[in-house]
């Protein structure tokens, strides 16, 4: 409650206008509109971003892909800055034309950008057009290891098998499972877990991956994304399917708590989905002047340290990672070495078709039937 009270004082927070530079204080009547996922930046650099702007800032939050894509897809989101995961998200709005190409002359500071995290994104972004690299991650499991030993001592605890084989999740579900609501995060890791290829489209396959789902559906406590967080933290869950970011956050304000409860990341030794998250501007947004400063502003490598040392997620620039708190630029969860790394694996777009059915499966996993 301290941490959402801090944020949305610090997110409200202006300068004074009497403090305010002639320019600066006309900067102050344009408003900068941003949507971004829950949990996923320093409150503090938007203050900041004001402080040095004079720009005011609208801050709104969603907590999965399928929220955001809603609602740039209806048009007229009224969003200047939006942050869309490169696959499949990403890739399908810029080919729609639901972005305005960036202009580079106004953000020099992509020139601290990784030039070969670029070219990985590339492949959803030819040429870098539309979108900046803002943070990566993975997905893979959010556990409390020690009360889930005492319940299910021989499960492997590296393993995806820890929610999908049905053995280890019945026991385990008497201290909670939580399970991202998202169909496009989860599919591809079960796929993967099968041994299919995680962008197949074939439909054996897909029912494969509902008879997986549906075996450990009695276990599951409930859906959840952002939530995922708190619920790790307090101790309501002890296993959750989860961004590798939101786990690091749980043990973090679990360890502030102190209230016994310990977290830990496991990226599943069968591979973990590694997405990025891009910093992008719609096409209709109505102060796009305002999103180029502001990305600009955050590709500062002291503005990335605060952010991925608030977060725990990394980022694109290099040049931050020096800046980043010793905790957190220290452990490997949130800067995998490469033997980590090679295990990991990323997506692709599916045609409509395929995302339909995946659509329908999902529907008949959260309803249970």
């Amino acid at each position: 409650m301290l941490r959402r009270l801090l944020l949305l004082a610090a997110l409200s927070a202006a300068p004074l206008a009497c403090l305010l530079t002639p320019s600066r204080a006309a900067a102050q009547d344009r408003v900068l509109n941003v949507f971004n996922w829950n949990d996923y930046i320093d409150p503090y650099m938007v203050q900041r971003f004001t402080q040095e702007t004079g720009i005011r800032v609208r801050y709104d939050v969603f907590d999965s892909v399928e929220t955001l894509e809603g609602r740039l897809s209806a048009g007229r989101s009224g969003y200047d800055i939006v942050v869309p995961t490169s696959e499949p998200t990403f890739s399908r709005l810029a080919r729609a034309g639901a972005f305005r190409p960036l202009d580079r002359g106004l953000i020099p500071n992509l020139a601290n950008l990784d030039p070969v995290l670029q070219q990985r994104v590339a492949t959803s972004d030819p040429g870098n057009r539309f979108g900046a690299l803002y943070l990566w991650g993975t997905i893979g499991l959010g556990v409390n290891a020690d009360r889930i030993r005492a319940l299910a001592p021989d499960a492997p605890m590296d393993s995806l098998a820890l929610l999908m084989d049905p053995q280890h999740a019945r026991r385990i579900a008497r201290c909670g499972i939580t399970m991202m609501d998202s169909a496009t995060d989860v599919i591809p890791t079960v796929l993967r877990y099968l041994g299919k290829d995680p962008n197949s489209t074939d439909a054996g396959d897909l029912r494969e991956v509902e008879r997986a789902l549906m075996a450990i559906r009695p276990f599951i406590r409930n859906f959840a994304t952002g939530g995922a967080i708190e619920a790790l933290a307090s101790g309501q869950t002890c296993l959750a399917f989860a961004y590798s970011g939101d786990v690091i956050q749980a043990a973090s304000r679990a360890q502030e708590a102190n209230r016994g409860v310990a977290v830990q990341y496991v990226a599943p030794k069968e591979g973990a989905q590694l997405w990025f998250d891009l910093l992008a501007i719609p096409a209709d947004a109505p102060n796009p002047e305002a999103a180029h400063t502001f990305i600009n502003f955050l590709l500062q490598p002291d503005v990335m340290a605060a952010i991925t040392s608030h977060v725990h997620y990394p980022n694109g620039v290099p040049a931050s990672r020096p800046l980043v708190a010793p905790e957190i630029a220290n452990d490997p969860a949130v800067f995998p070495d490469e033997a980590l790394r090679a295990r990991f694996f990323t997506i692709g777009p599916v045609p409509q078709a395929a995302e339909r059915a995946r659509n329908r499966v999902w529907a008949r996993f959260k309803a249970g039937r």
